[in-house]
C-alpha cells in the first residue's frame, strides 16, 4: 500500500484517541515497572515462591481491556500481574500480595501465581497451564444473554493441550460470550512452540470450531484494541466465542530461574526494537500529537504511584496465617 493511499483510507472507528492511548500507556508502564520491581525485591528475598513476569507482553491485556466492562469476567494465567492490573486491582494491594503481607489482595496468601479479586471480576490468576480456559466456560454459561463477556488468557502451549480443544468445542455448541486470548510468546516454557505444535498456525484451531479468529500485533496497543473492540462486540451481540492471538514476546526467562539461554542470537535485541511502550509514546507524540512533557510527565506520576505502593507494601503487616485467603478474595 503507498504512502497516499493510507492517508486517504477512512479511520478505523475503534482506533483509540489520544486520551485512551495515554490511559493505556500508563496501564502499561505500570504493569512494567511493576514487574521489574517485584523482580529486584525477589532477587533480595522479600517475595516467596516463584514468579513469572510479563516483561514485554504489557500491550496485549491493556488493549484487551479497552474492549470490556466492569462487570466483563477475567479468569488470567500464573503470568498475570498485568491482567489483574489491567482489570483495576489496586497496585499497592497487588504487590502487598507478592510480599505475603496482610494488606494483599488475597491477604498475602495467595502469593504471584493465584491473585484473585471478584471486585474486580478477576476469577484468578491459574497456576494450572489452561486453568483460565474451563473457568471462563463456566463464567461465560452464567451471564449467556445478559451482554457481559467473559474473558480467557492463556499461552501458546495450552493450544496442545487436550481441554483446550474441548473448552473451545463446547463454547461454539453452547454459543457462549466468551473471548479466547493467546498470548504467543513463541516459547512454551523453554520451547519454540513452533517445534512442538503442528499446523501453519494458531488461528485454524480456532477457525475449525467455526469460531472467529483473528491475530493482533501484541507490541501494539492500538492494534490488540482494534481486534479485541470487533471481538467483543461479537461476543455480546450473541455471536458466540472468539479468538485473538496476541503476538508478543517476553523480554525476561519463563520464570526467576530461567536466564533465556534458548534464545537463538539477536532473537531478544530484535524484539525489543519493537518494545510495546516505545510503540505507545512513538504513537501518542508523533501519530496523535500529545506533547512530549506531557507524555513525560505520565511516566513521572506512575513512577511515584509504583515506589509509593511498594513502599506501603513492604512496610505492611505480614499475612495472618489464622485468616484463608478467599476471606480476602470475596471481599
Amino acid at each position: 500500500m503507498t504512502t497516499d493511499a493510507r492517508a486517504s483510507a477512512p479511520p478505523d472507528p475503534r482506533a483509540l484517541s489520544a486520551g485512551e492511548l495515554r490511559a493505556c500507556y500508563r496501564t502499561m508502564l505500570a504493569v512494567r515497572w511493576f514487574e521489574e520491581e517485584v523482580m529486584r525485591l525477589f532477587q533480595q528475598g522479600h517475595v516467596a515462591g516463584t514468579t513469572h513476569l510479563c516483561i514485554g507482553q504489557e500491550a496485549v491485556s491493556a488493549g484487551v481491556e479497552t474492549a470490556l466492562r466492569e462487570d466483563d469476567l477475567v479468569a488470567a494465567t500464573y503470568r498475570g500481574h498485568g491482567q489483574a492490573l489491567a482489570r483495576g486491582v489496586d497496585l499497592e494491594a497487588l504487590a502487598a500480595e507478592m510480599l505475603g503481607r496482610k494488606t494483599g489482595v488475597c491477604g498475602g496468601r495467595a502469593g504471584s501465581m493465584n491473585v484473585v479479586d471478584l471486585s474486580r471480576n478477576l476469577l484468578g490468576c491459574f497456576g494450572i497451564i489452561g486453568g483460565t480456559l474451563a473457568t471462563a466456560i463456566g463464567a461465560g454459561l452464567s451471564v449467556k444473554g445478559s451482554g457481559r463477556v467473559a474473558v480467557a488468557y492463556f499461552g501458546d502451549g495450552t493450544t496442545n493441550h487436550g481441554y483446550f480443544h474441548e473448552c473451545l468445542n463446547f463454547a461454539k455448541v453452547q454459543e457462549l460470550p466468551v473471548l479466547f486470548v493467546c498470548e504467543n510468546n513463541g516459547y512454551g516454557e523453554f520451547t519454540p512452540w513452533r517445534e512442538v505444535t503442528a499446523g501453519s498456525d494458531l488461528l485454524a484451531r480456532a477457525e475449525v470450531f467455526g469460531i472467529p479468529a483473528e491475530s493482533a500485533d501484541g507490541m501494539d496497543v492500538r492494534d490488540v484494541a482494534r481486534v479485541a473492540h470487533a471481538a467483543v462486540a461479537r461476543a455480546r451481540d450473541g455471536q458466540g466465542p472468539q479468538f485473538i492471538e496476541a503476538v508478543t514476546y517476553r523480554f525476561v526467562g519463563h520464570s526467576r530461574s530461567d536466564p533465556g539461554a534458548y534464545r537463538p542470537p539477536g532473537e531478544l535485541e530484535r524484539w525489543k526494537e519493537r518494545d510495546p511502550l516505545l510503540v505507545a509514546r512513538q504513537a501518542l507524540i508523533e501519530d496523535l500529537g500529545v506533547p512530549a512533557e506531557e507524555v513525560d510527565a505520565d511516566e513521572q506520576a506512575v513512577q511515584r504511584q509504583v515506589a509509593g505502593g511498594f513502599e506501603a507494601a513492604l512496610a505492611a503487616a505480614p499475612a495472618d496465617p489464622a485468616r484463608p485467603a478467599t476471606a480476602y478474595a470475596h471481599a
